[in-house]
């Protein structure tokens, strides 16, 4: 994509601190870390949302992102855990080139994701929104529920 910062910093266009590279991926430290040792790993190729990505490519995606996770807590930066984030979709978005974040976490640090919910669901509108998501993967993939 022309004007993807990813895509730019994939070309040589744009300057970024590389932490990992290879053929499919990169890992290189976001401008605007949550905590120090925040990494994005992007994919080389374009991929505006989850579902544009084939399975192999995701499976090794996640190869890569636990490869840099343990590399953070080995690297001698504060790292008592880590959270992994994915955001696929255009709400709360800047860039659209699917990316994960890994983020060095330990006590007392500022990060928080606050989702804002008033109540917790019941069981019934949990059990709703299971079924509902569980036909779409039967159609999308014809899976057998284990339950």
């Amino acid at each position: 994509m022309k004007n993807c910062i990813f895509c730019k910093i994939v070309s040589g266009r744009a300057p970024a601190s590389v932490v990992y590279e290879d053929k499919k991926t990169m890992a290189l430290m976001t401008i605007a870390p949550a905590n120090p040792g925040h990494v994005l790993v992007i994919t080389k190729k374009h991929f505006p949302a989850l579902a544009s990505m084939e399975d192999k490519m995701g499976m090794y995606l996640f190869k890569i992102t636990m490869r840099v996770a343990h590399a953070i807590r080995k690297s001698g930066l504060r790292c008592e855990g880590i959270n992994l984030f994915l955001a696929d979709g255009e709400p709360q978005q800047e860039i659209l080139h699917l990316h994960m974040h890994v983020i060095p976490r330990f006590q007392g640090d500022k990060f928080r994701i606050s989702a804002g919910h008033s109540s917790r669901p019941s069981r019934k509108e949990l059990d709703k929104s299971a079924d509902k998501i569980h036909r779409a993967y039967q159609l999308l993939w014809k899976p057998k529920r284990h339950r």
